[in-house]
């Protein structure tokens, strides 16, 4: 039987919230659709303060996670609030081990006070696409991953990424666990990588649309990307993003038809709710 994990960034503010503000948003507690989100997906992606989320979004959201069995996955970015952490910085491969390591521990001391763990380390926005191709900001972000496995003397975390990235290749050969993301809701470039955000078709909104490419993903199917060109994407986990317009129901969609196909939609890492 065919097995994907189901992945969502949360834990970002809550909705109607200006997301350049969710750090110094006024705490109204968790955001409805983040725990309707959290009984869909079985991954959810945190965000740990610097793109968006602050430490109560990071506690409600681990609760959350751990109730529901759902793997908890750090969700760092650039220092960059104002842009929701969607502008490339040239930082150095220090600076880049340092904001990811903050980040990370920020994340997993929440879960540890309410009895759970972070269990991956998935990089956000410009970031995550920066590290495809910049082999030191990737090491980087691997570097802050090893740095904190020894600190807490654990297995390092596992590293979500997308398929052929740097950051995957240099995770890897540091022993490090990979697992390759598709995109539900993105658009893909020929080469395999994401259309930019504001490009037409960047963004994909229609359920249908989204459900069936996700089915031919996880099926080992071709998908068209921009120009028409069919490409293959092979991935363990595919994303939603929380803040794609409807995401609530473009991922009961996704999940009901992986799961009519006959795909299992499972974890991963362990679930949040392990200890």
């Amino acid at each position: 039987m065919r097995r994907i994990d189901l992945n969502c960034d949360l834990g970002e503010a809550r909705r109607g919230t200006p997301r350049w503000a969710a750090s110094l948003a006024p705490w109204a507690g968790p955001d409805p659709d983040d725990a309707a989100l959290l009984d869909v997906v079985t991954s959810a992606n945190v965000a740990c303060g610097f793109h968006a989320g602050n430490r109560p979004t990071m506690n409600a959201t681990a609760v959350a996670a751990a109730q529901r069995g759902v793997a908890l996955g750090a969700h760092p970015s650039y220092r960059d609030g104002v842009n929701f952490g969607r502008v490339a910085q040239d930082l150095s491969r220090e600076e880049v081990a340092r904001l990811v390591q903050f980040q990370l521990e920020e994340l997993d001391m929440a879960a540890r006070r309410h009895g759970t763990r972070v269990r991956y380390l998935k990089p956000h926005g410009a970031l995550y696409n920066r590290i495809v191709h910049d082999a030191e900001q990737a090491a980087g972000v691997v570097d802050a991953v090893l740095r904190y496995a020894e600190l807490a003397r654990e297995e390092p975390l596992p590293v979500l990424g997308l398929p052929g990235s740097v950051v995957l290749d240099h995770a890897a050969a540091a022993g490090v666990r990979v697992v390759a993301e598709a995109f539900a809701d993105r658009g893909y470039r020929p080469d395999g990588t994401l259309m930019p955000r504001g490009e037409p078709g960047a963004v994909l909104t229609d359920p249908g649309q989204v459900a069936a490419r996700v089915v031919a993903m996880a099926t080992g199917q071709e998908i068209i990307a921009a120009g028409g060109v069919h490409v293959m994407i092979d991935a363990a986990s595919v994303c939603v993003h929380g803040d794609t317009p409807g995401a609530l129901d473009l991922a009961r969609r996704v999940r009901g038809d992986l799961e009519a196909a006959g795909v299992e939609v499972a974890p991963f890492a362990e679930p949040s709710g392990s200890g």
